[in-house]
């Protein structure tokens, strides 16, 4: 009888831990979609994990930066277990959200804590490249990002510009020594990227000289 009521007993603990913890994880993330740094802060002091995962696999300083959550990231930044350069499973890293969406700041608070500026694949020039703000590709290519870094389909930081991203980025690829006569896996130059965009304009800017 009294083993009967101590296995009931670590059962109900037992359920009580788990149940606490999954109100931890789901007003963890709440927190983050809705930029509350006080829950956020109270979960941490806690011991909340600051690294965790939502139920799609993305990191949580990550998640913060593609919602423009930022109250909630710089608190995050402050974290001394914070890992840097954890990758979703499209392998994109903190500050590659960063980069992606112009968020100056925190991704020059990722550099300074020692956050990877460059690595195989996909990396944050490209993504800066793509993104709202020329000085996030100034700051890289300042910490030694390759202005010419491959991604899987041969597209460089330049050509990402040419395509996606403000004119100003891809002036100072230029002026950074991006080679104009590269191509990616489809053959295609940035000028040619540049045009297919619509943007004749800097594609006459970007056509490799005739040899």
């Amino acid at each position: 009888m009294k083993f009967c009521f101590k296995f009931v007993a670590y059962l109900v603990l037992a359920i009580g831990f788990s149940s606490a913890n999954a109100g931890a994880y789901e007003d963890f993330f709440r927190a983050i979609e809705t930029d509350d740094t006080g829950t956020a802060r109270q979960l941490l002091e806690r011991g909340f994990d600051p690294n965790a995962r939502d139920d799609k696999g993305q990191v949580a300083l990550a998640l913060a930066l593609r919602g423009g959550s930022l109250k909630v990231a710089d608190l995050l930044l402050t974290h001394p277990q914070l890992a840097l350069d954890a990758r979703n499973a499209l392998g994109e890293t903190a500050l590659m959200m960063a980069a992606l969406h112009g968020h100056l700041p925190q991704a020059q608070r990722l550099l300074e804590r020692g956050a990877s500026v460059h690595h195989e694949g996909w990396t944050p020039l490209h993504y800066a490249a793509s993104g709202p703000a020329a000085a996030l590709v100034a700051l890289l290519l300042d910490k030694g990002a390759p202005v010419d870094a491959r991604a899987p389909n041969g597209s460089t930081p330049l050509m990402m510009a040419a395509s996606y991203g403000p004119e100003a980025a891809a002036q100072l690829l230029l002026a950074r020594g991006a080679d104009l006569s590269l191509r990616n896996g489809h053959g295609m130059s940035a000028a040619e990227l540049a045009r297919q965009a619509g943007r004749d304009q800097l594609a006459q800017r970007l056509q490799a000289p005739a040899r």
